[in-house]
């Protein structure tokens, strides 16, 4: 059982259900839609691994649970995005826009540092991508940043200027970062999506799992399917 976001992360694993049932393993996928639950469990044996997060989100949830859990593989990266309903591009932000982010702190202080990249504002020296709104400087637009759980945030577009939402949400909802976006982040990204289990769990279907994850198949379907808005990392 591996637990996944619905897009792209259970659609990837699809495409490796046969290689692994032609060796005798029945992968089953289960799909989740928040950011929380797919680690719990897994850290409580419910699921044998889950696929829907980047390494940071990974080490930051794991410190703050006390939850034992390792990276098996690293699959894919998804570019965070810039979108709006309601400009063209970021020259035309109003003053006092309203900037939605993601509110759990790794994809948050990510975001921050897309709008930064973007031009939209600074953040204070050294932060990083561990940047919150308390870190922005230089905010000549005097930007509203509102943070919601990633999930809701391609909803939000409705109500608010700016939107920076992570390519599995947005995929979800048709919206292609490569295409429909006003900002991306850049290709040299830190935050590989990868296939996670429980530290020292070293069983064979494991093993098996990782490598059909780096497969061909995976790749050509990655960089078909998406179009750019995933790439592999493999």
């Amino acid at each position: 059982k591996v637990g996944a976001s619905s897009t792209p992360h259970a659609e990837i694993l699809e495409q490796v259900k046969d290689t692994l049932a032609a060796e005798g393993y029945d992968l089953q996928i289960v799909i989740y839609d928040d950011y929380v639950l797919p680690n719990q469990s897994l850290a409580d044996g419910s699921l044998d691994a889950n696929y829907f997060q980047h390494v940071p989100y990974l080490e930051s949830f794991a410190k703050d649970r006390k939850l034992n859990l390792s990276v098996l593989c690293s699959v894919h990266i998804e570019p965070m995005a810039v979108y709006s309903k309601t400009i063209k591009d970021l020259k035309s932000v109003p003053d006092g826009a309203k900037v939605a982010i993601p509110n759990d702190p790794t994809n948050g202080g990510r975001a921050l540092q897309v709008l930064s990249d973007a031009g939209l504002f600074s953040l204070n020296p050294g932060v990083g991508i561990n940047g919150t709104p308390a870190d922005v400087i230089n905010n000549t637009h005097n930007l509203k940043i509102v943070e919601m759980e990633a999930a809701v945030l391609p909803r939000a577009l409705d109500d608010v200027t700016l939107a920076v939402i992570n390519s599995n949400y947005a995929l979800g909802v048709g919206l292609n970062p490569a295409k429909d976006s006003l900002f991306i982040e850049s290709a040299d990204s830190p935050y590989a999506n990868v296939v996670v289990i429980r530290t020292g769990d070293n069983r064979e279907a494991l093993s098996k799992l990782a490598q059909v994850m780096h497969s061909q198949v995976v790749r050509d379907y990655i960089l078909k399917q998406y179009e750019g808005a995933v790439y592999p990392t493999f």
